[in-house]
């Protein structure tokens, strides 16, 4: 049984060509393993250069042997994770960096409007109420300064996420060396 999936998987990886193909092994690896293809996967590893070590282990025999334990799969998944976190905590620094542009904005508006006695009206949740173009600036300033803060705390948590990445890529690469590809996609 284990010689013919052998032999299939090798017909498989020739008819597929340039596809990468990554192979997920579980106990009854040959039995019944799972093919994955994707762009992204590492390159194809015949079936007789894998061995299934235990429930929670994967020995990979490609240029070295490397062993994925259960504390390493923890901590990829945490550096996934975190990575995660960053690019939205990023796209929100970003929305709130173009809120704070907008009320800049309107700051100058206002500054340039030669009517004193003009009433400007200012939202308020679903609401629009008229204010002094004196209270309004006010207003503006007290919004600006307080979505000011709100994104000097968001970057500060994206820089305590990128010092745990730091340290996760440090313990990963020095276990895997180049088996593992912790760099972000550009695409």
């Amino acid at each position: 049984m284990a010689a013919t999936m052998k032999k299939a998987m090798e017909r498989l990886s020739r008819a597929v060509g340039g596809l990468e193909m990554t192979q997920l092994m579980s106990r009854a690896a040959v039995q019944a393993p799972i093919l994955c293809c994707s762009s992204r996967s590492p390159p194809f590893i015949p079936l007789s250069e894998y061995e299934a070590t235990g429930p929670q282990q994967i020995s990979i025999k490609a240029a070295e042997d490397v062993n994925v334990t259960f504390e390493d799969q923890q901590k990829i998944n945490k550096f996934a994770r975190n990575t995660s976190r960053i690019t939205e905590l990023k796209e929100e620094i970003e929305i709130k960096k173009k809120q704070l542009q907008n009320l800049e904005d309107a700051c100058e508006d206002i500054m340039l409007a030669d009517d004193d006695c003009l009433m400007i009206p200012y939202q308020i949740g679903d609401v629009f109420i008229s204010h002094s173009q004196e209270e309004t600036q006010e207003m503006l300033e007290e919004a600006k300064k307080n979505l000011q803060e709100e994104i000097d705390a968001l970057e500060a948590r994206v820089e305590s996420i990128q010092r745990v990445l730091a340290d996760l890529k440090v313990q990963l690469y020095a276990k895997f060396g180049s088996n593992i590809n912790l760099e972000a996609d550009d695409s």
